[in-house]
């Protein structure tokens, strides 16, 4: 069966891991995306670490289901046989820095000539003005201004990166979502847009819930906020495993504090409410901590369930693999890349009765499939022997 996104074409100039993941969504979903690579070396993810017979395990996951092409966008006879692949297609999505694509000749109104309703897609770290616009962006960059390190402090207060690119993939989430929305506005309206993303956007709406109740209602006070340095959920137990337990409404609490044996603290003043329990968070956890201590993590385990204690093992990377819950949901898919060899991922994540998304096709070599879709566009022979002569293809 077709995905939900069969029939959409997508022209992907993206590299990295913001524009690249958010296309894979949609080529996961159905979506004909054709990824064009400049020669050479392709995205830059093709060279990172890792490598197993010439393959990143990075760009493998980030770019299945699509096809490459490679197009010298900076040659003027590659920017027109781009327009011609724009003239086909559903969207277009470019990572560039602001202005680049314009001074390429590929901006909004450029490809909009070539495709009426085309809907284009621009992502970038700060948007399109602003004393940020020409600062090269990457990750741990829109960590420091969106306030995540502040918000990850150790106990000392020292800011601390967290160690996956949350705002690469937040900003391919939102991008993939905004697409889809574009998508359905243009069934409705026939009309195409220009889409704007900024990382540092997509990050600050992310973290804003939980992360900024003290600056959300300008006239209250912070008094509820959790406290600067709070100690992270994670506890050792006697066995020197690691677990976590949370326990946010009363009635987990009173579960917990049954568990560990110290009922005296459901009444408690500094625990007896949800914000009470915030205000005071570092000594509750040094208290529950200073518990956990005494028993196994089996033990704390089957007794925090007992009590409908949110709960579970911390586990590592490779214990995931072999997680019981992900092996039930069938999660991590086994295959054979034609170049890399055996290898493993997880599926699309959203599963779809009717419409399936699918992993139908590993992530393509640099250029494999150049051929195959100038072919679906009629160019004659010569003009392709043409075009590659003059090194625009690849």
């Amino acid at each position: 069966m077709a995905g939900p996104l069969a029939g959409v074409r997508v022209i992907d100039v993206t590299q990295m891991i913001s524009g690249p993941m958010a296309t894979m969504m949609l080529a996961d979903q159905g979506a004909d995306v054709i990824k064009i690579e400049p020669p050479g070396t392709g995205d830059l993810t093709r060279a990172m670490g890792g490598r197993k017979r010439g393959v990143a395990p990075t760009f493998a996951v980030a770019n299945r289901n699509k096809r490459s092409i490679v197009i010298d966008l900076k040659k003027a006879r590659g920017v027109e046989l781009l327009k011609r692949f724009v003239a086909n297609a559903d969207l277009f999505v470019q990572n560039f820095r602001p202005g680049a694509a314009e001074r390429m000749g590929i901006g909004y109104d450029a490809l909009k000539a070539a495709r009426p309703d085309l809907i284009y897609v621009s992502i970038s770290g700060f948007g399109e003005r602003g004393p940020y616009v020409h600062k090269r962006t990457y990750d741990p960059v829109i960590q420091a201004y969106s306030a995540l390190p502040s918000i990850q402090a150790d106990e000392s207060g020292r800011p601390r990166m967290i160690r996956v690119i949350v705002p690469d993939k937040v900003t391919a989430l939102t991008a993939a979502q905004a697409m889809t929305a574009a998508l359905f506005a243009r069934e409705r309206t026939g009309k195409g847009q220009h889409v704007r993303l900024a990382m540092l956007d997509a990050v600050v709406a992310f973290i804003w819930p939980e992360s900024m109740p003290a600056y959300t209602f300008i006239d209250s006070a912070p008094h509820a906020v959790r406290p600067p340095g709070t100690r992270d959920l994670v506890f050792q137990t006697a066995d020197g495993g690691y677990i976590t337990v949370a326990a946010n409404s009363d009635a987990e609490w009173r579960g917990l504090a049954a568990t560990l044996g110290r009922p005296e603290w459901i009444e408690d003043e500094r625990f007896r409410t949800p914000a009470d329990r915030i205000r005071n968070a570092n000594v509750r956890l040094d208290l529950t901590a200073e518990i956990i201590r005494t028993k196994t993590a089996s033990e704390w385990l089957a007794a925090f369930d007992a009590a409908e204690v949110p709960c579970a093992p911390i586990l590592t990377r490779e214990q995931l693999l072999d997680d019981p819950q992900v092996a039930a949901n069938e999660l991590i898919v086994k295959g054979e890349h034609p170049i890399g060899g055996p290898m493993r991922q997880p599926r699309p994540a959203a599963r779809f009765a009717e419409t399936p998304a699918e992993l139908r096709r590993y992530a393509p070599a640099l250029g494999e499939h150049t051929d195959e879709v100038l072919a679906e566009l009629d160019i004659p022979a010569a003009e392709i022997a043409s075009l590659r002569s003059a090194a625009v293809i690849g």
